[in-house]
């Protein structure tokens, strides 16, 4: 039987154009795929963004739509292009221009997980390559795809929060505005992906929920965030960074007792963003631009 490739939340009647997207906080790992990685299990989920699915599960109780991937981020990573195919691990794949992405391994079929360790013992077919698109990220990106044109439809603009997680080494050495490092990075694409009014108002409901932020460094946002992110054309998208440290124990990626409370302010963000758009305080923002 195939597994499916999405989970939709939705809520009874949303409130405004905002959606929520979880691309790797899939954890269903085929077990062929486990058994043919010189990886451990543990260490296949070293990438994925654990249990952020979880954390913004609040978000359909308050008029929110959220999609989450059921695909690891090892297997298929749904923040990647269809066509960011690595042609040092798909056969039949010629090589192009520079991709940065792929030269590291990071490709929509990844060749390696955190800390550049490998996936598979070699080279994988061009065609299990296609199927694991077929079955994974061409549907889940045409949800997307529904839900955001719906949202838009209904509203007249739309925001997308793509929700992901962090190692903390990542923001360890940076600096907020209050001297501490981030506990959550926004990335717009500096800028290019959300209009500035509209970020600081998501940046202020972040940190009225009590979460240190900074935008854009280290993550700018991936490719989700740049293919949605259209300004001027009432499509708004933000990237969302959650350090791991916050909710879990990033060694044995258990949940930390932590976990409820980061997932009530996160909801307390998730709730100020609907207001913040129910009272038309970012639609006046996008006219501005």
């Amino acid at each position: 039987m195939k597994r499916a490739a999405f989970d939709l939340y939705e809520p009874e009647k949303p409130r405004c154009g905002l959606v929520l997207s979880s691309p790797h906080s899939g954890r269903d790992y085929p077990a062929e795929f486990i058994a043919q990685s010189p990886l451990s299990a543990r260490a296949l989920r070293s990438s994925e963004d654990a249990f952020v699915d979880l954390l913004f599960q609040d978000a359909p109780g308050l008029g929110v739509p959220l999609l989450t991937a059921r695909a690891p981020r090892a297997y298929v990573d749904l923040n990647r292009g269809a066509d960011e195919l690595d042609p040092a691990l798909i056969e039949g794949v010629k090589r192009t221009g520079l991709n940065p992405r792929l030269s590291s391994g990071l490709g929509v079929i990844p060749r390696v997980v955190a800390g550049g360790r490998v996936i598979h013992p070699g080279r994988i077919s061009r065609a299990e390559a296609d199927e694991r698109l077929s079955r994974h990220w061409h549907p889940w990106h045409k949800k997307l795809s529904e839900v955001m044109a719906a949202q838009r439809s209904r509203f007249g603009q739309v925001l997308l929060l793509d929700c992901h997680s962090m190692p903390h080494d990542a923001v360890s050495h940076l600096r907020s505005c209050d001297g501490e490092p981030p506990e959550i990075v926004l990335g717009d694409r500096h800028g290019a992906a959300c209009a500035p009014q509209v970020m600081s108002k998501i940046e202020g409901a972040f940190r009225t929920a009590g979460f240190r932020t900074s935008r854009n460094i280290p993550f700018a946002g991936a490719w989700i965030t740049q293919t949605w992110g259209r300004p001027q054309a009432g499509c708004h998208a933000i990237q969302v960074e959650i350090d791991r440290s916050l909710y879990m124990e990033e060694a044995s990626l258990t949940p930390r007792p932590e976990f409820d409370e980061v997932r009530a302010r996160l909801a307390m963000a998730v709730g100020t963003v609907v207001q913040i758009l129910r009272q038309g305080d970012a639609p006046r923002a996008l006219a501005a631009e």
